[in-house]
């Protein structure tokens, strides 16, 4: 409920923002993007097990616009097929299959520079993990820097290093699997950090 409010908050700010830029002739910016991700642990409450998310590649949209000259609103949307493995003691353990959805609002602040401009991107909103068990949507939020590289006014690149941060708690069934060895139906998930990072590059198209 409370990511929901968040998420319409910001919708209606960045609603109200492009109605505005349409009156200055602002510019928008869409950048499908593509990239890989790294790291994730659920650590098991009561347990020295933890499920370790494997590394993937990821792949997303992202959609800006133009408040200010150096200040743009941003709206990500990242997606990540992955697998979890159990790491409990010895020898190889199971593999989960895990898709994580972000959906996030904030912005980003770019330097100076014409052909060349850093910047540095901050959103908020919700990931959303599905299992093989089941799913759940986490409060979330992130932070990254790149550079955009502009050679045509209206086509760009997009090149960044993003760090996610993921709120868990131990209400989720995830990772209920029964077996003859451990049932981790009876385990909850730790409530905990998840971080992650991801690198990707994307085109810029402008209009």
């Amino acid at each position: 409920m409370m990511i929901r409010r968040i998420l319409t908050f910001l919708a209606v700010a960045l609603c109200q923002s492009a109605a505005s830029a349409a009156d200055d002739n602002q510019r928008f910016e869409i950048t499908p993007i593509g990239g890989y991700r790294l790291g994730g642990t659920f650590e098991i409450e009561s347990s020295d097990a933890s499920y370790e998310i494997q590394d993937s590649a990821s792949f997303g949209l992202i959609l800006n616009l133009r408040d200010r000259e150096d200040t743009q609103w941003e709206l990500l949307f990242s997606r990540q097929n992955s697998e979890a493995r159990l790491e409990f003691g010895a020898g190889t353990q199971p593999l989960v299959d895990l898709e994580l959805q972000v959906l996030q609002i904030g912005g980003t602040y770019q330097g100076q520079g014409d052909k060349v401009r850093p910047y540095v991107a901050a959103t908020l909103g919700g990931t959303r993990i599905k299992s093989e068990a089941d799913s759940d949507i986490f409060f979330s939020g992130s932070i990254g820097v790149g550079l955009q590289i502009r050679p045509l006014s209206r086509l760009g690149i997009r090149l960044e290093a993003r760090a996610y941060g993921t709120l868990t708690d131990s209400n989720t069934d995830l990772f209920c699997r029964t077996g003859p060895d451990l049932s981790i139906c009876a385990v909850r998930v730790d409530g905990d950090l998840l971080t992650q990072i991801e690198t990707f590059a994307g085109v810029v198209f402008r209009f």
